[in-house]
C-alpha cells in the first residue's frame, strides 16, 4: 500500500520532536557528564540506575516537579517566551537536515529528511540566527542587571561569530556550487571531502560553531563556573530546561552542518569510488540504515569534541574572545574566499585537494615529532611547585 507524501512528513516531524529531546536529555547530557568525569578523574553522575544511565530521566523528573519562578518585576510575556524563541529555531533547523539516502519502504523512496530546499544551507543560516534572541531577550526581560550583562556578552559574542561561521562556507558554495545539502553531499563523494581543499574554512567553521553555541572556551554568555549563571539567572523548572534543550539541539546541528559541509556526510567515497549516494541506495534498506549509521557516527564525534573541549580549556577574557573573531577569523576567511577564487579562476580545483592533504599530514607530522617532557624537567618542577 502506497502511503501519501504528507504521511512520512507528518511522521518524520513528530520523531524528530520526540527524538531529539531524547538524544539531548538521556544521552549527549549523561555522555557529556561521565566523560567529563572520566577525563578529569572523577565518577560524574553514577547513583540514579545502572552506571547512572537514568540520570537524565531524574534530571528532567526535578525539572518539571520544580517551582516555575518569575521575578515580581520582570516583564512577564517576554520572561516566558525567550526560552521557547531560544528552542524552536534550533528544532526547525533539523527539519532540512539530510541524515542519510532515501529508504525504501514497499514501492516507495522515502527521504531521510523532512524538507528538501534547493537553498536548504541558506534556510538554516537565516533560522539558527534567530535563536540569538531568545537569549538577548532572556537577559533583558529578567529585570536583573547580571541577567542583562549576560545578554549583553551574548548578543556582542553571538552576532560577531557569526561572520566568519558564514564567510567559511562561501569557499565550500563556490567548489560545489549548490546551495543543496544533498547535491553537497553528493558532490563530496564524486570528488572528495571539502575537508581537503577547504581545511582553512573547516578550521575556521569548527571554531565560530563553539563560539556560537556558547561552549568552553567561548562561554562567556553563561559563564556558568561564576557566581551569576548569565544570561539565565533567573530562570528555572522547565524554563530554564529549554535553554538547555536550545543549546544541545543547536551543537546538533552545527555538528551535522559540519559533517555534511567538510566530511561527506552519509558516504565514504573518493572520486565516485565507495559507498556513494546511488551504492547505498542499490543496497537496499540496509544500506539507508548503513549511510544513517555512518552520518550518525561523524555528528557523535564532533559531539564528543564539544565534550572534550569542555573538559580541557580555560575560559578566554571577553577581549581576547572579541580580538580572535575580529582581528583573526574574519580576516582568514575572506582570505580563504580569495584563495578560493583564485585557484577555480584558472581551473586549478585539484590542486586545492593537494595543497589540503599535504597540510593534514604536515600537522600530523609535527604533532608526531613534538617531545614529550623530559622526566629531568618534570621532576625541577615538581620541586619548585612545593617549593613555593
Amino acid at each position: 500500500m502506497n502511503l501519501p507524501p504528507e504521511f512520512w512528513t507528518y511522521l518524520k516531524v513528530v520523531l524528530l520532536v520526540a527524538t531529539v529531546p531524547a538524544i539531548v536529555g538521556f544521552v549527549i547530557v549523561l555522555a557529556e557528564r561521565r566523560i567529563m568525569g572520566f577525563m578529569q578523574v572523577r565518577l560524574g553522575p553514577n547513583r540514579v540506575g545502572p552506571q547512572g544511565t537514568l540520570q537524565g530521566l531524574a534530571d528532567l523528573l526535578k525539572l518539571v516537579t520544580k517551582e516555575d519562578i518569575t521575578p515580581a518585576r520582570a516583564e512577564r510575556a517576554v520572561h516566558f517566551l525567550s526560552p521557547v524563541l531560544a528552542v524552536i529555531p534550533a528544532l526547525t533547523a533539523l527539519a532540512v537536515i539530510p541524515f542519510g539516502p532515501p529508504i525504501r519502504i514497499g514501492k516507495q523512496m522515502v527521504p531521510l529528511w523532512v524538507a528538501d530546499l534547493n537553498i536548504g544551507l541558506l534556510f538554516l543560516l537565516a533560522i539558527t540566527s534567530i535563536g540569538v534572541y531568545g537569549i538577548i531577550l532572556g537577559g533583558w526581560a529578567s529585570n536583573n542587571k547580571y541577567s542583562l550583562m549576560g545578554g549583553l556578552r551574548s548578543a556582542a559574542q553571538m552576532v560577531s561569530y557569526e561572520v566568519p561561521f558564514g564567510l567559511s562556507i562561501v569557499g565550500v558554495l563556490m567548489i560545489c556550487g549548490s546551495l543543496d545539502l544533498v547535491n553537497i553531499v553528493n558532490y563530496q563523494a564524486n570528488n572528495a571531502w571539502n575537508l581537503l581543499p577547504q581545511i582553512v574554512a573547516a578550521f575556521i567553521f569548527f571554531v565560530s560553531m563553539n563560539a556560537e553555541n556558547n561552549r568552553t572556551p567561548f562561554d562567556l554568555p553563561e559563564a556558568e563556573s561564576e557566581l551569576v549563571a548569565g544570561y539565565h539567572t533567573e530562570y528555572s523548572a522547565m524554563k530554564f530546561a529549554f535553554f538547555m534543550l536550545a543549546e544541545y539541539s543547536s551543537m546538533l546541528v552545527n555538528s551535522c552542518l559540519m559533517t555534511i559541509l567538510f566530511l561527506g556526510g552519509w558516504t565514504i567515497a573518493y572520486d565516485g569510488h565507495g559507498l556513494t549516494t546511488a551504492k547505498l541506495i542499490s543496497m537496499g534498506t540496509f544500506g539507508a540504515l548503513l549511510g544513517f549509521a555512518i552520518f550518525f557516527a561523524k555528528v557523535m564525534f564532533f559531539m564528543l569534541v564539544y565534550i572534550w573541549f569542555r573538559a580541557t580549556f580555560p575560559r578566554f577574557r571577553f577581549d581576547q574572545l572579541m580580538d580572535l573573531g575580529w582581528k583573526w577569523m574574519i580576516p582568514l576567511a575572506l582570505g580563504n574566499i580569495v584563495v578560493t577564487g583564485i585557484f577555480i579562476l584558472i581551473g586549478q580545483e585539484r590542486l586545492m585537494y593537494w595543497i589540503g592533504l599535504a597540510t593534514i599530514g604536515a600537522i600530523f607530522f609535527y604533532l608526531s615529532r613534538k617531545p614529550a617532557p623530559s622526566p629531568t624537567k618534570t621532576a625541577h618542577a615538581h620541586k619548585v611547585v612545593h617549593a613555593s
